[in-house]
């Protein structure tokens, strides 16, 4: 990577590490293995010296006029003006040059299985930079209109959670369910973080629960106070990821239950949409005729997968199981009373 390119990407990473309030006043050789392991994916320092991160440091302050500070009783940096960020500052050239130049890097490894999964995400930067050079052009708004996203809270949890997971200590928070109300219903929750996992823009992460002694799912953005504990956990082998939420649509699952094989009925024009994006991995094609396509399914009838089939209306109809058939019927029928 052209070292222009590199450096604007450096800053973008020293930016939010001072900026981390659960990790707060990074030393210089912290900063060093957060650049190292972002951009090289180790920490051993063969690519970023001490003297590279302390030209960026002076580069910061120079150029962006960024109010680093160093703190002798912390032994670390911090901005001097808390609420200063990178994010604040509209993109250079050099920034726009760095945006594009990741791009093309990625176009090139999309088929790589590590970024499958990350592969729509990459889709999007690319259609972005495609349909215009300049990055920057809000024009591009009154004619190409981007799929948005509402941003939800926790997102500040990633990091120090992350961190937790790979090292394998426990976590303290508070948490609240959308099924509470009061103040009251807070809840103290000790876990150990196996992992972290996205669902329709929100960020959860599955643990093992000290309080409740089993894995348990929680919605970043239900969570606060949270504290990364310097206690270590043993993992119990509760959890499996490639196991887990195989089963699953959604961030739901039914421990120690065995999958069940669902058979729905989709109309013409259901079908094209399941045949271009399906379902569940386990979508499969049993048959098809005039009347619809019978696809089958062995997964978890979880709220999920309901929320799903009802989506679809009278485009669909559940075959079997009979007790799922008739589970989807009460809430059919419930629904048509809410208009009566």
């Amino acid at each position: 990577m052209p070292a222009v390119k590199n450096a604007q990407i450096r800053y973008r990473i020293i930016d939010k590490a001072i900026r981390n309030q659960y990790s707060p006043f990074p030393s210089k050789d912290k900063i060093r293995q957060l650049c190292e392991e972002n951009l090289f994916g180790t920490e051993h320092g063969a690519h970023i010296s001490d003297s590279t991160i302390e030209k960026d440091l002076f580069a910061l302050r120079m150029e962006h006029d960024a109010p680093i500070k160093y703190s002798k009783k912390e032994k670390g940096y911090y901005y001097e003006n808390p609420e200063f960020s990178l994010e604040n500052i509209p993109l250079s050239d050099d920034d726009i040059e760095a945006i594009k130049f990741a791009a093309n890097i990625f176009d090139q490894f999309k088929g790589v299985e590590v970024f499958q999964k990350v592969e729509f995400a990459i889709e999007k930067v690319l259609d972005r930079v495609n349909i215009s050079s300049n990055i920057q052009d809000t024009a591009v708004d009154q004619y190409v209109q981007f799929e948005t996203t509402v941003k939800t809270s926790g997102g500040e949890f990633l990091q120090p959670l992350l961190t937790a997971i790979k090292e394998k200590t426990k976590v303290s928070f508070e948490y609240k369910s959308f099924k509470a109300s009061d103040e009251i219903d807070w809840k103290e929750r000790v876990v150990h973080p196996y992992l972290l996992k996205e669902y329709r823009n929100r960020w959860y992460v599955i643990g093992f629960c000290e309080e409740k002694e089993k894995v348990i799912t929680y919605g970043l953005d239900r969570m606060r106070q949270l504290e990364v504990s310097e206690e270590y956990f043993v993992h119990l082998g509760l959890f499996n990821i490639d196991d887990y939420f195989k089963y699953s649509i959604g961030i739901t699952t039914f421990d120690g239950e065995r999958p069940q094989k669902i058979e729905i009925m989709a109309n013409a024009v259901l079908a094209k949409y399941l045949d271009s994006q399906p379902l569940h991995a386990s979508q499969s094609l049993v048959q098809q005729d005039a009347k619809g396509s019978l696809y089958a399914f062995e997964l978890y009838p979880t709220q999920e997968f309901d929320m799903a089939i009802l989506s679809y209306g009278s485009q669909v109809k559940v075959v079997n199981p009979k007790k799922y058939r008739n589970h989807i019927a009460q809430l059919t029928k419930a629904m048509y009373e809410q208009y009566r």
